[in-house]
């Protein structure tokens, strides 16, 4: 999980597979990613609001456990999400920019546009940072 500087570097969960989610940028400043809308739409063809704010939360929630640290991992505590419009086809890429980053809280602002750059969703998400568990 960690690269030669020691950070954490983002793992794909299962969701995330499934969702197609792929990596741009990481950071706890700042964590790029994409979707396909393809995979991930409602039952009218439009993107599923839900798969929008999954999407909006592992951003958030990957930021904040690179800023956490060895040892450290996050859990949501909060998430908002306002739909501004939607995207029937194409890929969406969600910007994931801190807002505040505590020793123990975090919040991220995560905005999702299409291939256009039209807003089509924005969230905020507040992680609390607790010691990572042993995986055995």
């Amino acid at each position: 999980m960690g690269d030669d500087d020691g950070q954490w570097r983002i793992v794909l969960g299962e969701l995330d597979v499934k969702m197609g989610v792929e990596i741009v940028e990481q950071s706890a400043q700042r964590v790029v990613a994409t979707m396909p809308v393809e995979g991930n739409r409602q039952s009218f063809g439009m993107l599923h609001g839900g798969a929008s704010v999954a999407f909006a939360e592992a951003l958030g929630s990957w930021a904040a456990v690179i800023h956490a640290g060895p040892g450290k991992s996050a859990v949501g505590v909060d998430i908002n999400a306002t739909h501004h419009r939607s995207a029937r086809s194409g890929r969406v890429t969600g910007v994931a920019e801190a807002i505040s980053l505590g020793r123990r809280v975090t919040s991220h602002a995560v905005t999702i546009t299409d291939e256009d750059g039209r807003l089509l969703c924005t969230a905020r998400i507040t992680n609390l940072i607790v010691d990572r568990p042993l995986v055995e």
